[in-house]
């Protein structure tokens, strides 16, 4: 009998070991910051803000923003798997956590906060994400849509144009994150995949009141990356630049958020070169948000550990001829082991009218101004 219970002991355990390796929990972070130096600087994203004059600082996010996160995920059989994540991004020089959907309101898990399944079929993912476009553009830009100076400080410049104050994550034009989204990834067919993405808003009294849907598609084989993206938002960024001295807009259902983007990338031999346009509108009102994106960029991979990247940026207000912004920067990364990397990054942004394109993502420049700015700094996975 004793010998009986030992043998059934030592299954249970074995079973419970089986179990266990079918499930994985993943603590994941990185640091990022440097010392950033720019010739102007504005207090806030206004196109009034004044020229407060040169600025020298500890910035965090040379390459992206600091962060950490939980991610898991359990096999349930036949292939497929539930999985979650959360992520939060923090600024490493003040250990505050990043903006949320409310302005001035910093969340725990602004990146992600998502319960999803994956399997033959693809993968869904539901709660607080990054969105699909986002990722339709870091794959079509040879700067990787960076935090100093890419195709994410070009789209974020659209933003600015459209009025977004720079005080939370919901901008007036695409998105960079959506709450409450569910979004499907297709399983590659040849290269190809699609993204479709939908957010409902959760507004009482209007079906639409700050939903959200997206689509990506993109092909990628051979050295070449293509994507198209499209996204529609209603209600989107409903608080005006004085938020909270004047009360937020209600909700309408109406389609005021919409962006277009075509990009391609191609890599051969070392070399990569990009290009795209984009193009921000509010369809409600076409006099507030007219905006096109076009981009350029080349780069090149020295050796596995360092490589050299540029990128060209020009943002055209359709409302205002007057309100046009061009901007370049060029950047060197070098792998000083697998998880550390050093690099130094420099742009000038020549903005006219009102425009007022940052080279930097969190560091206003002053509007209708040249500026230059300067970083070196260090990222460290863990």
């Amino acid at each position: 009998m004793k010998a009986r219970m030992t043998g059934v002991a030592a299954l249970i355990g074995l079973s419970s070991a089986a179990a266990h390796a079918q499930s994985a929990v993943t603590l994941y972070g990185v640091v990022d910051s440097g010392l950033l130096y720019q010739s102007t600087a504005a207090a806030s994203f206004a196109p009034n803000a004044p020229n407060l004059g040169k600025v020298y600082r500890f910035k965090d996010g040379g390459i992206y923003s600091s962060g950490w996160g939980i991610k898991g995920t359990e096999d349930i059989g036949g292939g497929y798997h539930v999985n979650f994540k959360l992520q939060s991004s923090f600024d490493s020089g003040t250990g505050r956590f990043g903006l949320s959907d409310t302005p001035g309101v910093a969340a725990q898990f602004n990146q992600y906060a998502t319960l999803g399944v994956s399997g033959p079929f693809g993968r869904i993912d539901a709660g607080r994400q990054i969105v699909p476009m986002i990722w339709a553009m870091y794959d079509t830009d040879v700067r990787g849509a960076q935090y100093f100076g890419s195709i994410l400080t070009a789209w974020l410049g659209m933003n600015q144009a459209a009025g977004w104050p720079g005080t939370s994550t919901n901008g007036a034009i695409g998105a960079l994150y959506d709450s409450n989204a569910i979004v499907y990834e297709s399983p590659k067919f040849y290269g190809a995949s699609l993204a479709l993405e939908y957010a409902p808003g959760g507004v009482p009294g209007h079906f639409q009141g700050g939903t959200r849907e997206s689509a990506v598609l993109k092909y990628s084989n051979y050295g070449l990356n293509l994507a198209a993206a499209y996204y529609n938002g209603h209600d989107a960024n409903p608080f005006p630049p004085t938020y909270p001295a004047t009360p937020a807009i209600p909700a309408t259902g109406q389609s005021n958020n919409r962006f277009l983007y075509l990009g391609a990338q191609y890599t051969f031999y070392g070399f990569s070169v990009s290009g795209s346009y984009g193009h921000g509108k509010n369809p409600a009102n076409s006099s507030r948000a007219d905006i096109d994106m076009y981009a350029a960029g080349l780069g090149y991979r020295f050796t596995p550990a360092l490589k050299v990247t540029s990128g060209f940026y020009y943002l055209k207000d359709n409302n205002n001829a007057s309100n046009h912004s061009s901007e370049f920067a060029v950047g060197a990364e070098y792998s000083v082991s697998k998880r550390t990397l050093g690099y130094v990054q420099v742009g000038h942004v020549d903005n006219h009218g009102t425009m007022n394109q940052t080279i930097v993502y969190g560091q206003p420049v002053a509007p209708g101004a040249s500026t230059t700015a300067a970083m070196i700094g260090v990222r460290h996975n863990f």
